[in-house]
């Protein structure tokens, strides 16, 4: 492994076929159910969207919203704040959120409650990671691409300090020991 670069956990090959394997299960689940709209959670979800929107072969809209819980830190405050809404109203619509990655599970718990309120036809959701170990909140993800362990990752659109997003495979680093109080 060359110095700075993060060890290999999901190749890119895997990843594709996983992206693949959804947006085909996606087509078949929602073939009798339109206007299909994929809601983008910003900034991690946008190259898994963009590949799995290009495998889903039925017609469908894309939209998107950032949230965020982190802000500077390594780990989420549990404080989820609206960055930027959805350009579009969604009631009636079959509406599928599409998460990088769902750790402690507040993103995905606040995104469903604020957007269940808005009367989509259905509300679903798909996450290319999990880490189970690391949940908080008790939320549903529909489509599941990776079970991952407790590690901070990135690539293919997840970030540390907002660097590693382009990598085409999903790495881990080990971020910084955040200071402790009195530090």
């Amino acid at each position: 492994m060359a110095k700075n670069q993060p060890a290999v956990l999901i190749p890119s090959d895997a990843i594709e076929r996983k992206v693949t394997e959804l947006g085909a299960r996606i087509a078949t689940d929602y073939a009798r159910r339109t206007p299909l709209l994929l809601v983008g959670v910003l900034k991690g979800s946008f190259i898994f969207l963009a590949d799995l929107s290009r495998r889903i072969a039925i017609p469908h809209a894309v939209d998107f919203i950032a949230l965020s819980s982190y802000g500077d830190a390594t780990r989420s405050t549990g404080e989820v704040r609206l960055i930027m809404d959805l350009r579009q109203a969604i009631a009636g619509k079959h509406v599928l959120i599409v998460e990088d990655i769902v750790d402690t599970g507040h993103t995905l718990a606040y995104l469903t409650h604020i957007l269940g309120a808005r009367e989509p036809a259905s509300l679903h959701t798909c996450a290319l990671v999990h880490k189970p170990s690391r949940r908080e909140v008790d939320v549903r993800i529909h489509y599941v691409g990776f079970e991952i362990p407790d590690k901070w990752v990135v690539g293919y659109g997840l970030d540390y300090a907002d660097q590693y997003r382009t990598l085409p495979y999903i790495g881990y680093v080990e971020p910084p020991k955040e200071p402790s109080a009195g530090s």
